[in-house]
């Protein structure tokens, strides 16, 4: 998105002098100079943001909102400053911006954006049909409600919105990507590749489009993508995301191709490209927190608080664990829906302060819940978990994630069903490494730093059994790959509900799969992956050594 001029632009900004020549406020003689001028410092916001200077573009957006509170293009243009890092805020100035002017179509695709990122998909989709009421071809639109689709376990609604984008304009570059996309989450591998090298031979953005070819098949011998790629990583003008992106690429090639040291190579290159920082130290304190807070006393003393539906299911535990071939065996059931990764829980627990930036104390948001709020968080959630899946007896969160928040789920949910997927700990921080996470999961970046995060994880992870007794059921990886029926079984039953047969062939379940594990999820279940972490041993000593008696050697 940020790269897209508002139509209103041509209306609010104008060719002239830069922002240097603009008289201060206080000296503007005129309603049509201040006018004037606060088309200027648009206009220098708007650079400001596209350069990544986000500061100086939010300052801007205030000067010309003290004068003007409700400038559309100024509320729209903060809008984009705070999407990814506080889309609550983005959220609300978008929404101000479609209230002054319901018909510009920009302004709503954004607001639909914003609704994604906070998983409220309904929402998103409505607003993003809305712009394509009111400018039909507008391709962005296209292929983000294409890629909301995708994401909601709808690719065959997102399929027709790429193939009317590939005809306004094929060499769009979220055009060929996003077709791609959906076809693979449906499991159309080869017909996403056409997609993919179609992109590359286009130039539309490669190192992108060389990532997503290479997951789509397991090579067996060199291909000529290989190459290709490190001639495209030897380019002196490559910047730091597409770095990134192609050396995940290489290295997962020469992981196919049993190439190990080579491929951990190009693994470590790409997390250096980043240069991303965790402090385990602020990290270990949050968790401190919330083991002193979540005592059995506390749950004690708040039985009856939440809603006591059965509907809600979270499937939690390290990413790479795990818990997307779970949710899949899980959803195969008739009476099992699975929502995929929702931000909601996460939501909540921001909107009352439960943040790792509030490690020094979580007793005031975790006491802020009474027994009257839980009820409306608990009632709010479940009714939006219904609305996509009314007749379904078990809803399904997969968020790995949400094994922080296990205390606020049971205060909400307490006869909610929690999954906690776990998995020998070396394998499951070697397939975490080597594949790009967001700056979210930063404790990724470096080999030391993941085995300790590991170490705080499960530290945690036993607190909960402690005080939740009972209440968590642990599906070990290596256990449902040894015995897939018998697994799957008992996964069923602990969610109450009669056996069906149709959930041994999850594989050939119909919907999308949109995390990095799309590829295995559309197999049957394989042994490959068990102790893998072998294949690195020389490597990966710094992640041995953090994990400590964790390790499994």
């Amino acid at each position: 998105m940020s790269n897209r001029l508002p139509p209103a632009w041509s209306k609010h900004i104008k060719p002239g002098p830069t922002s240097k020549a603009i008289l201060p406020p206080g000296r503007l003689p005129s309603s049509v100079s201040r006018a004037k001028a606060d088309d200027l410092l648009l206009q220098e916001a708007y650079q400001h943001q596209q350069a990544k200077r986000l500061e100086e573009a939010q300052d801007l957006c205030f000067r010309v909102l003290a004068r003007n509170p409700n400038h559309p293009l100024a509320l729209y243009i903060l809008g984009t400053v705070y999407l990814g890092y506080d889309d609550e805020k983005a959220l609300r100035h978008f929404a101000r911006a479609v209230g002054e002017e319901p018909r510009n179509p920009y302004y709503h695709l954004s607001l639909g954006e914003a609704y994604v990122k906070v998983s409220e998909y309904s929402q998103a989709i409505k607003h993003m049909k809305y712009a394509l009421e009111l400018q039909p071809k507008l391709i962005e639109a296209l292929c983000v409600l294409g890629r909301t689709y995708v994401a909601t376990d709808r690719p065959d609604l997102a399929l027709p919105l790429y193939e009317k984008a590939v005809k306004i304009n094929p060499n769009h570059p979220k055009v060929r990507p996003g077709l791609a996309s959906a076809l693979s989450s449906l499991g159309r591998m080869d017909e996403a590749a056409v997609h993919l090298n179609h992109a590359i031979e286009r130039r539309i953005d490669v190192p992108v489009a060389y990532y997503d070819l290479v997951q789509t098949q397991r090579f067996t011998g060199e291909p000529k993508e290989l190459q290709a790629i490190f001639r495209e990583l030897g380019n002196p003008g490559l910047d730091w995301n597409d770095a990134e992106k192609l050396h995940y690429a290489a290295g997962k090639v020469l992981n196919d191709l049993k190439r190990y040291e080579e491929a951990f190579d190009h693994f470590n290159k790409a997390k250096l490209t980043l240069g991303q920082k965790f402090d385990i130290d602020l990290y270990r304190r949050w968790i401190d927190s919330i083991i002193e807070i979540f005592t059995p006393d506390l749950f004690a003393a708040r039985s009856g608080y939440g809603n006591p539906s059965e509907v809600p299911v979270f499937v939690v535990g390290m990413p790479r664990s795990g818990t997307t071939l779970t949710e899949q065996i899980l959803a195969s059931h008739p009476k099992v829906y699975g929502m995929g990764e929702l931000t909601k829980l996460r939501r909540v627990a921001n909107a009352i302060g439960f943040k790792t930036s509030s490690a020094d104390d979580l007793s005031q948001p975790i006491m802020s819940i009474t027994h009257d709020l839980s009820k409306t968080l608990a009632e709010e959630h479940l009714s939006y978990l219904q609305e996509r899946a009314p007749t379904a007896l078990r809803i399904v969160d997969k968020m790995p994630h949400n094994f922080e928040l296990i205390g606020l789920i049971g205060l909400l949910f307490p006869n909610a069903r929690i999954v906690h997927c776990r998995r020998d700990a070396i394998d499951n921080c070697v397939s975490c490494f080597v594949l790009p996470f967001s700056e979210a999961h930063s404790y990724n970046a470096d080999l030391r730093k993941l085995g300790l995060y590991y170490r705080e994880y499960d530290r945690l992870m036993r607190h909960w059994n402690e005080v939740l007794p009972g209440r968590i059921f642990e599906n070990r990886y290596e256990t449902l790959v040894e015995d897939q029926e018998a697994q799957s079984r008992r996964l069923i039953e602990y969610l109450g509900l009669p056996w069906d047969d149709v959930c041994l062939r999850f594989f050939d379940r119909e919907g999308s799969v949109t995390t990095p594990s799309r590829w295995q999820v559309r197999q049957p279940i394989y042994r490959s992956s068990v102790k893998r972490w072998k294949n690195y041993e020389k490597e990966i000593q710094p992640l041995i050594e953090s994990l400590g008696d964790l390790a499994d050697i």
